[in-house]
């Protein structure tokens, strides 16, 4: 038997109907879908500590559970004492199966360990039904061991869909259980 993640299993099972009654589509295919998450964690301390890179990558590997890259600077930036080609961050995309495991842990492990999480900002939308929000500290993923963390360090996660509009996005960002702050209109 093959292994599906619960979300996807969810995702063709529940989300499809629901978003389908929701926006009158007529077909299948115009239901918008999770295409990828973007992680990427900017480690500006990196330019003094070249260690730093490596953990960064050994804590995003860790977290996402596929090799993480390290990226790297484009241009010089004198303020920064920054150079073209230094490693100044790490930065992973998930497709697929790991993207979806990476989303249930997200939503049922690692955004209720925040402190004082009244749930996520809804203005992270770009407008063509892509949303990005930061994460200040990477300790709130069970992954991490407290003892080994040298820095802390925050991220930001994006998760790209086939969505036309924010709204479309948000409805489907909220199937899968992203908690949103409750806005009052």
């Amino acid at each position: 038997m093959n292994y599906q993640p619960k979300l996807k299993v969810q995702y063709k099972s529940e989300i499809v109907p629901a978003l389908m009654k929701e926006f009158q589509y007529k077909t299948v295919m115009q239901v918008p879908r999770l295409l990828k998450i973007s992680l990427n964690q900017g480690i500006g301390a990196a330019l003094a500590d070249k260690k730093l890179i490596d953990y960064g990558v050994e804590e995003m590997t860790a977290i996402t559970g596929q090799k993480a890259v390290p990226t790297i600077s484009r241009h010089d930036v004198s303020n920064f004492k920054l150079r073209r080609g230094n490693p100044i961050g790490v930065r992973v995309t998930l497709r697929g199966d790991k993207m979806y495991e990476f989303l249930e842990r997200l939503v049922a492990v690692a955004l209720p360990r925040v402190r004082d999480f009244r749930g996520i900002n809804d203005k992270g939308f770009d407008g063509h039904g892509n949303y990005s929000f930061g994460v200040t500290e990477q300790i709130i993923f069970p992954e991490i061991d407290m003892d080994k963390v040298n820095k802390i360090n925050g991220m930001d996660i994006t998760f790209v869909t086939t969505a036309n509009t924010d709204k479309e996005a948000m409805a489907l960002l909220k199937q899968f259980g992203l908690p949103f702050k409750n806005q009052k209109k």
